[in-house]
């Protein structure tokens, strides 16, 4: 696994601009029953893929959390919500707030998480493949192709069955 995840940067970025057009091609003309396709390719790349094996994503991301999830958590810590933002929650450039360390710090070094039960809903979800609408997160699964194996092996198996794209999309 750990070689997979050594490569992925690399091969995302070589894939990047035919994985943009293609799945901005998803987003126009999204094939029928995409969704029920992209939940069985997810099981199904999910029963290969261990993410206890892996973690990239909780060692190199840092997930939006919510004001839900800042009391969900900060309950679970025995703290007040407003201790808990202060000592694990900044703003990001884009304006949200997202955990301030990579690695998660409640990433455990068996790669379990210490606060599974209460993550936020940004992990719960993560990478996002097997949710309604799929074709509507093209940016958020482009981006997830150089941190998640599984997500960049299911883009890959898409474009196989749907056609990366035709020579004159290509020239575009």
């Amino acid at each position: 696994m750990q070689e997979e995840i050594d490569r992925l940067p690399k091969e995302a970025k070589e894939q990047f601009k035919e994985n943009k057009k293609f799945l901005e091609r998803l987003r126009q003309k999204p094939p029928k029953k995409l969704d029920v396709i992209m939940q069985d390719l997810h099981n199904k790349t999910f029963d290969q893929i261990d993410c206890l094996e892996c973690a990239n994503c909780c060692k190199t991301t840092a997930p939006i959390v919510t004001d839900r999830d800042t009391e969900r958590i900060a309950k679970h810590l025995k703290m007040k919500a407003v201790d808990f933002e202060q000592k694990y929650v900044k703003v990001d450039s884009d304006g949200d707030q997202v955990f301030k360390t990579t690695p998660c710090e409640f990433l455990a070094h068996d790669n379990y998480c210490l606060i599974y039960d209460v993550r936020p809903k940004a992990c719960s979800e993560y990478p996002h493949t097997n949710r309604k609408r799929f074709h509507q997160l093209n940016k958020v699964t482009l981006a997830n192709t150089s941190i998640c194996p599984a997500t960049y092996r299911m883009v890959e198996k898409l474009k196989a069955q749907f056609g990366v794209l035709n020579k004159k999309e290509k020239q575009r």
